[in-house]
């Protein structure tokens, strides 16, 4: 975030489009990187994407003196997700055929051996290690940001950092090393 961030917040609250555009440029792509990453799914992810910014246009009058707005952006792009999550649930059918997308999806995103490893070794953790390596990693939050976003003490957040990292290394060494860059290129035949 801008270094004024105070000043920012003001503008925000008074309703300044050329304050909520700066936010928007500084923020866009971490809060999508990590989106797309929590839902597998382009689309998904651009939805939950446009309901964040929309929040802070509705919202951007009541927010705090203090409101630590990476975090607060975060926090709602996790909660966006969280909610879809629960709206998958519901519906079995979409939740099955989610869980097979995500896997083409995150596949079709991976063009190195190396980045493919990375991304099923993700998929194989838990959802909230994910989550909290994906605000580390994508979302490049710090130990207060990331904290905040997930509502938890900073000291919490380090240690469920660790053991993630933990996890991911363990999950990373189970990962068979692809021979093919690309899954959805096509193998040469002989």
């Amino acid at each position: 975030m801008p270094d004024d961030s105070k000043t920012l917040l003001e503008a925000l609250r008074r309703g300044s489009p050329a304050a909520f555009e700066e936010v928007y440029f500084a923020e866009k792509n971490r809060l999508f990187g990590l989106l797309l990453r929590l839902a597998g799914d382009a689309h998904v992810a651009s939805d939950l994407f446009q309901n964040v910014w929309l929040k802070l246009a509705r919202h951007a009058a009541r927010l705090h003196d203090d409101t630590n707005l990476r975090a607060w952006l975060h926090t709602v792009a996790r909660r966006e997700y969280i909610s879809y999550r629960r709206a998958q649930i519901v519906d079995l059918s979409r939740f099955l055929a989610w869980g097979r997308h995500i896997e083409a999806t995150a596949r079709s995103f991976a063009p190195t051996s190396e980045a493919y490893e990375l991304e099923t070794a993700l998929e194989a953790l838990n959802d909230s290690d994910r989550e909290v390596l994906l605000l580390a990693g994508v979302a490049e939050l710090d130990g207060p940001e990331a904290a905040a976003a997930l509502g938890i003490t900073e000291a919490a957040y380090r240690q469920r950092l660790a053991r993630a990292r933990q996890r991911l290394t363990a999950e990373l060494a189970r990962t068979p090393a692809r021979s093919d860059a690309h899954p959805i290129a096509p193998k040469a035949r002989s």
